[in-house]
């Protein structure tokens, strides 16, 4: 039996036997494609499947929700406001100074020079928010390649980075801001650049923690073990798995940089006037309560706590949502 199956086996042209044994080939190389097209497919599937979750959390907390509503409406309310709502906040009406709520067309009534007050709000709006969201973006940013390449790197040099850190974290950053608001007149600008100096300190410090943690990881070792750049492992997979720290970050960045601004506006060291903020309505109106003209410092202080509640918010149910994709990866 066995020698009238190897006579029929000899019996099979070379070429066929030899075609049939790439098609078999090309069968098994086909399978093992389609298995990887199918876990790829898997995988994006269940990346999918986490950022939903994430969402929904985020979602499922009210606060949070609210907090995203208020950022969107102030955000709306400052810029969109005054193309709907026109003011004058150029030349002073004294004529019209300290009218009450609702006089003469003034929802929120004027102030000591006759400007509108809810004009005024609208536009200080846009200095509190343009400062804050630029001051902490660019502060994330920074701390965030500082923390990311100290931690990677280890030994001396993250020794060096780390201190320089906790050397500027010892320095009142607050009586620093005065000291050089007193010597250079304060411009937007350079009020983003005196916060983001010193607010990138805390970013630096999380994202080191994050990347102490994952420099010893598979992925990063075999990147090391290819004779990958420490800048691109840092940039593609240190930053890349530190973004929910990065993102939670942020919103409490712009939250504590739109407070500096208030600081020092309401000590009069913000940009000065004819420029609207929220600080520096809340410092002029505060001598005013005294004389009953209360109108002067609630509008700009309820607008500050509203505005940084709102980040927090945002913050905590963006942190939820991260927890929950980590605890799912």
């Amino acid at each position: 039996m066995s020698e009238s199956i190897n006579d029929a086996v000899a019996g099979i042209p070379a070429s066929s036997r030899s075609s049939s044994s790439h098609s078999a080939g090309v069968a098994g190389g086909g399978s093992g494609g389609a298995a990887v097209v199918v876990g790829d497919a898997t995988h994006a599937r269940r990346q999918l499947g986490i950022g939903r979750q994430g969402i929904a959390v985020f979602f499922e907390n009210k606060l949070a929700v609210l907090g995203l509503c208020l950022v969107v409406a102030l955000i709306l309310f400052s810029f969109v406001g005054p193309l709907i709502y026109h003011t004058d906040q150029v030349h002073t009406d004294l004529a019209h100074a300290y009218l009450a709520p609702g006089e003469l067309g003034h929802p929120l009534g004027t102030d000591s020079v006759g400007y509108d007050q809810l004009g005024r709000l609208m536009l200080g709006g846009q200095t509190s928010l343009i400062v804050g969201l630029c001051a902490g973006l660019l502060a994330t940013a920074f701390g965030t390649l500082w923390g990311a390449a100290a931690g990677f790197i280890g030994g001396w040099v993250d020794a060096v980075m780390m201190r320089l850190v906790d050397a500027l974290m010892s320095i009142p950053a607050l009586f620093l801001f005065m000291l050089i608001a007193t010597i250079i007149t304060p411009t937007v600008p350079l009020l983003v650049l005196v916060i983001s100096a010193f607010a990138w300190l805390n970013p630096a410090r999380m994202v080191r923690g994050d990347s102490i943690a994952l420099r010893s990881r598979e992925f990063i070792l075999a990147m090391k073990g290819m004779g990958g750049s420490p800048g691109r492992a840092v940039r593609t997979h240190i930053v890349r798995n530190s973004i929910g720290t990065v993102i939670v970050n942020a919103t409490f960045q712009v939250a504590d940089a739109v407070l500096y601004v208030a600081y020092l506006s309401f000590l009069g060291l913000g940009v000065p006037p004819p420029a609207a903020n929220w600080g520096g309505m809340l410092s002029s109106g505060l001598s005013e309560v005294y004389s009953g003209n209360w109108w002067l410092i609630l509008p700009p202080g309820i607008a500050i706590i509203v505005l940084v509640l709102a980040f927090n918010f945002v913050g905590d149910g963006l942190r939820d949502a991260f927890e929950v994709r980590l605890r799912k990866r």
